[in-house]
Parts: C-alpha cells; structure tokens; sequence
C-alpha cells in the first residue's frame, strides 16, 4: 500500500477533497517524523508501536583490510505488531468456493512421495 492509496481511501470513505486528504495524511506522518526525531515512541492501539533504540558506540573492522574502524553511536526504529493486528494477520482466509480456484498438483517436496502410504 502506497501513501497515495491511503489518500484514496480517505477521499472515498469520508468523502473530503482530494487536498484536504492528501493535507491530512501528509500532516499525520510529519508529526510521527517529528516525534520519532526527537526520541518519542509512538502507540497505536490496535496497529503496534514505534520505538526508537539507541545503539552505542563501537569498534568496528573493515572486513577486506582487517583495519579498526571507530563506529559512531546511532538510532535506530523498531516496529512491534499490536496483539490485535498480528492475530488478525495470522487469521486463516476465508475459503473461497472451490470452483473459482484453479486445482493445483500436489508438492512433492522432501518426505513426499505423492504414493500416499
């Protein structure tokens, strides 16, 4: 899903103008920008959470030379899933009926030998 799917999906479901839902969405993911920038996390019930992580300094090597390269100390984002969203993820799709699916041959991977015994 693209930036320009959610203003569509605003303009059509809440039936505002296509500025008003571009001003919108762009107002919305500049404050998460800013916020993260300046080392909040962000909640969203139901969606996950937003997690900035510092990462400490270290030595690091450059592999081809074997030389001792000084790392800086970064940030860093973690994404983590909300308990809602990751067992909607994990639901199982509805079955569709079986005559819109196309029938397709059986693996026979590792194990399978397609004789079922």
């Amino acid at each position: 899903m693209l930036k320009s799917d959610l203003i569509n999906i605003l303009v059509a479901k809440r039936g505002v103008t296509q500025k008003q839902a571009e001003a919108t969405i762009e107002t919305i993911f500049e404050s998460m920008k800013d916020a993260l920038c300046r080392g909040e996390n962000i909640e969203i019930r139901g969606l996950g959470a937003f997690h900035v992580k510092n990462y400490q300094g270290y030595q690091g090597r450059n592999p081809k030379t074997g030389q001792v390269i000084p790392v800086k100390p970064k940030r860093g984002l973690l994404f983590r899933t909300g308990k809602e969203l990751r067992d909607r993820v994990n639901r199982p799709a509805p079955q569709q009926a079986q005559t819109d699916l196309p029938s397709l041959p059986e693996s026979k991977g590792p194990g399978n030998t397609g004789t079922g015994l």
